[in-house]
């Protein structure tokens, strides 16, 4: 398995293997799936702000990608990152999370960021929770039925883990940012 950064070409293998998800789990609380040109730009939009967004190929295919986005758009919250994660349902379980994130970790830290948060669709989403679990995610909390998908109420579940030094010391960069 190779992990890479994205590349245009990987837009037709990524909208569809998102479409898959949203047509088929809650881990995307999107229900209808985006254009190739809806997801170009997202992705454009992550590229622009200078954050990664992975890809994993076995066999040539797509397996899965990953990317980071800011967690939310205030200042204050400019060190804190949000992942997304999503592998091709025929490798589920065979290491395809892991590979794309610990280098999604890594680029993160070393851009200079201090905190990454995993916003879980699910309760029962065993896969995603496992997977931040073992790259050292730590629970933050659950969201009781935040969406409401395939007929039912679905929770968010919070994960988090430091980068870097996280909280315990100042950023060098301390002002806020107008982005």
């Amino acid at each position: 398995m190779t992990v890479r950064p994205s590349r245009d070409a990987d837009i037709t293998a990524i909208t569809a293997l998102y479409a898959h998800h949203v047509q088929t789990g809650t881990a995307s609380f999107e229900e209808i799936p985006p254009s190739e040109a809806e997801m170009a730009e997202r992705r454009a939009a992550i590229l622009t702000r200078g954050l990664p967004y992975l890809v994993a190929e076995s066999g040539g295919t797509l397996a899965g990608y990953a990317y980071a986005g800011p967690y939310r758009t205030r200042s204050a919250y400019r060190f804190a990152l949000e992942n997304s994660v999503y592998v091709d349902a025929g490798m589920a379980r065979r290491g395809v999370g892991r590979a794309l994130m610990i280098p999604l970790l890594e680029i993160c830290e070393a851009a200079g960021y201090r905190r990454m948060v995993a916003v879980i669709g699910g309760s029962d989403n065993h896969g995603s929770i496992g997977l931040h679990a073992a790259c050292g995610f730590r629970s933050a909390g659950v969201l009781p039925g935040m969406g409401f998908k395939f007929g039912r109420w679905i929770d968010s579940v919070l994960m988090e883990r430091p980068l870097g030094d996280g909280d315990t010391s100042v950023p060098a960069e301390v002002r806020p940012s107008q982005s």
